[in-house]
């Protein structure tokens, strides 16, 4: 499998969720069958720190958390190019990692 991710790419991640009170950017919402809870959608918007194999990648969320995903998981997505003007304030900021110098 060919890597698509580069480091700095930003990601979108649709992540299940399930709570009783779904969030305001919540989508693709149902209501459990028998009870007070709701299954639904919600984008994660993150940025590839980096690539670890063709089958896994290093993503930074907006907290700063760094996750370990599989490159071909079908929730992960690169962002198009009217996601990062339209979301740009979403996506993690990209501090590449600086080696120390030997002064």
């Amino acid at each position: 499998m060919k890597v698509r991710f580069h480091p700095g790419d930003p990601v979108i991640y649709r992540k299940q969720k399930i709570s009783r009170h779904p969030s305001p950017r919540a989508r693709c919402v149902n209501p459990a069958p028998r009870g007070d809870h709701y299954s639904y959608l919600v984008d994660k918007f993150w940025i590839v720190v980096a690539v670890q194999s063709d089958e896994e990648i290093l993503v930074r969320t907006r907290r700063g958390k760094e996750l370990k995903i599989q490159a071909g998981d079908p929730a992960l997505r690169p962002a198009s190019w009217l996601e990062r003007l339209m979301f740009r304030r979403r996506f993690p900021a990209f501090v590449p990692d600086s080696s120390p110098s030997g002064d």
